[in-house]
């Protein structure tokens, strides 16, 4: 089973250099400040909402 996914997105010039300008900043990659984000997100999401649960399909093994 594929642990992790891929996701591709398009974003701007400008929002580009502001994420690596902030990702620097505070020590992460590009990459790692858009997974840091996106779990920032979720942890909100759930707090407010509950967690989610995963279908077995997407259980982690």
């Amino acid at each position: 089973m594929e642990k992790d996914k891929h996701i591709g997105i398009r974003i701007d010039k400008e929002i580009h250099y502001k994420l690596h300008y902030i990702s620097k900043y505070e020590g992460r990659s590009a990459n790692g400040q858009i997974l840091y984000l996106i779990q920032k997100c979720i942890r909100e999401f759930e707090e407010l909402n509950g967690k989610i649960e995963l279908p077995d399909e997407h259980q982690i093994t």
